[in-house]
């Protein structure tokens, strides 16, 4: 049921949101040198990587870290990477994955390739048998602000809620969130 979920949703919102996401592109593809999307190699179900686009926010040299690891994060970002940040269009892409049936609509967000501590936190508590999230648990409770063992609690969390009303209530509260632009800190 959850992946008829995601499939109706990811159509219809490529549909809706096809001029917005060519606009997007447009405005990267001006605003800054270097590709329009970013992809990156991420842990998916299982910890099996998968290749992750998203709108392009940070600078080409920007080292391929999680943006909390950098020491200055806003001195690499586009002229327009904040706003993407902030509204989260950078993530607008990843209906690709969703599409494709690497991640879904909710569940934890997925890791990057080296960051190991994440992933290992959340395979000993069985959270990396999830399909990974363009949204999740985590997500609207904290996002960027929460430690690594909050957002692991919280991916526990919902693997033990996991329901189709639970991850509506997620995608309630991720609108909510991204339209007054709560829990961005970079």
């Amino acid at each position: 049921m959850k992946r008829v979920f995601d499939l109706v949703l990811a159509v219809c919102a490529a549909l809706v949101l096809c001029l917005p996401i060519l606009a997007v592109a447009l405005a990267v593809r001006l605003t800054s040198p270097g590709p329009t999307l970013y992809w990156s190699d991420r842990a998916g179900k299982d910890n099996a990587l998968f290749r992750m686009p998203k709108f392009r926010s940070m600078r080409i040299d920007t080292p391929e870290v999680a943006t909390h690891l950098l020491a200055d994060p806003a001195s690499y970002l586009t002229p327009i990477g904040g706003f993407l940040r902030k509204t989260s269009l950078d993530e607008l892409p990843q209906l690709w994955n969703i599409l494709r049936g690497e991640m879904s609509f909710v569940g934890p967000r997925p890791a990057l390739f080296n960051q190991a501590d994440l992933i290992e936190a959340r395979t000993l508590r069985h959270i990396d048998e999830l399909l990974p999230g363009l949204t999740g648990w985590a997500q609207v409770n904290g996002r960027d602000e929460l430690s690594i063992p909050e957002k692991v609690a919280l991916d526990g969390e919902y693997l033990a809620r996991r329901s189709l009303l639970f991850d509506i209530r997620i995608l309630w509260l991720t609108a909510k969130k991204v339209l007054i632009r709560e829990g961005v800190s970079h």
